[in-house]
């Protein structure tokens, strides 16, 4: 039920997860991001708790290909669930249990895992993993290309409903963490509307938590 990819700016060291689902507010259950450490995907009959508990353990020194070796030894139900690492040096691995519903493959490339479920055929993930490399700009553009050559190349089986794109930096909280939770319309695209209008202003909401006498006017009524 679910096309998604994680992955790393080697430039920059942001991470960052785009995912897209005919359930609704996937990327609320799926996407989880952290600076310094690294990026995780967790879908298919989803377990939340995944996301988190692999981080962890990126965060204690362990690689991405570690890390999904530590979840199949410690975590239940594996053969129901897709897990996507990525860590800070750009290792990328993933877990794909027997179990994943309908066409379910993934793709590799450099600073960046893709795979799905429920899909329409087995290219989408290449076609997410292309779309993420030959696309210039912000990770946060490179995701949004990825996710529409994903879509392009067939997308999931049925109608997406759902989608989110979470960006991490150099603070605690995510960058961005931008969702769509249920449409009728295409998921990506508003998650692609709303990129356009936060990018300008990501780092400016960094600045306000962390020093709201340095941050730039508001530009709403009443702010001077």
């Amino acid at each position: 039920m679910t096309f998604s990819l994680v992955a790393r700016c080697a430039e920059t060291g942001m991470f960052g997860v785009a995912i897209s689902s005919s359930s609704p507010a996937v990327a609320a259950r799926c996407a989880y991001t952290r600076a310094g450490v690294g990026a995780v995907a967790s879908q298919n009959i989803t377990d939340p708790r995944l996301g988190p508990f692999a981080l962890d353990l990126m965060q204690g020194g362990m690689s991405a290909g570690e890390v999904i070796a530590g979840i199949k030894d410690q975590a239940q139900f594996l053969e129901y669930r897709q897990v996507l690492a990525i860590d800070g040096n750009g290792n990328t691995a993933i877990h794909s249990g027997q179990n994943s519903l309908g066409v379910w493959t993934h793709a590799y490339g450099a600073d960046v895992v893709a795979a799905g479920n429920l899909l329409a055929n087995e290219d989408v993930p290449q076609a997410l993993v292309d779309g993420f490399q030959e696309a210039p700009g912000h990770l946060g553009d490179r995701l949004i290309a990825a996710m529409r050559a994903g879509l392009a190349a067939g997308g999931e089986a049925g109608p997406i409903h759902s989608a989110g794109m979470q960006i991490c930096d150099e603070v605690s909280w995510p960058a961005a963490d931008l969702r769509c939770d249920w449409t009728q319309e295409c998921p990506i695209e508003a998650i692609a509307l709303a990129w356009d209008v936060y990018k300008p202003q990501m780092a400016d909401y960094v600045k306000r938590a962390l020093d709201p006498r340095a941050a730039p006017s508001y530009g709403v009524a009443g702010d001077e």
